[in-house]
């Protein structure tokens, strides 16, 4: 478990000093209207840093596009683990999360690479 510790650490620190800020945007979802059909959204705001990268061709599949960004934030930013309806923006673009790969030690999360689409 001290591995996985200090790995937490060693990433957050890395992803603070090299990374740019981002916005990642919780969503969940609320009540249903049942006038409209609708299912409204809560959306809750968290300032990160995070490491912007575009995306490796062996990374490429049914999932990852050639013109998808991959964004690398420390577990620790986050007190949730990050899904698929969540949603992260970057200089005033929001990007949804086609694909999370988890970097784990022990079965703990060390950092996330977050495949974004426009």
């Amino acid at each position: 478990m001290a591995l996985s510790s200090s790995l937490r650490k060693v990433a957050n620190k890395i992803v603070n000093k090299f990374g740019g800020d981002v916005i990642y945007r919780r969503v969940t979802t609320g009540s249903y209207n049942t006038t409209t059909g609708a299912i409204t959204e809560t959306e809750s705001d968290i300032s990160i840093k995070g490491v912007l990268d575009a995306v490796q061709k062996m990374e490429v599949n049914e999932l990852v596009h050639e013109t998808d960004q991959k964004l690398t934030i420390a577990a620790s930013a986050l007190t949730n683990a990050p899904t698929v309806t969540d949603r992260v923006v970057i200089s005033n673009v929001v990007y949804q999360i086609a694909k999370i790969n988890i970097n784990e030690q022990d079965n703990t999360a060390i950092s996330y690479d977050l495949f974004l689409r426009k």
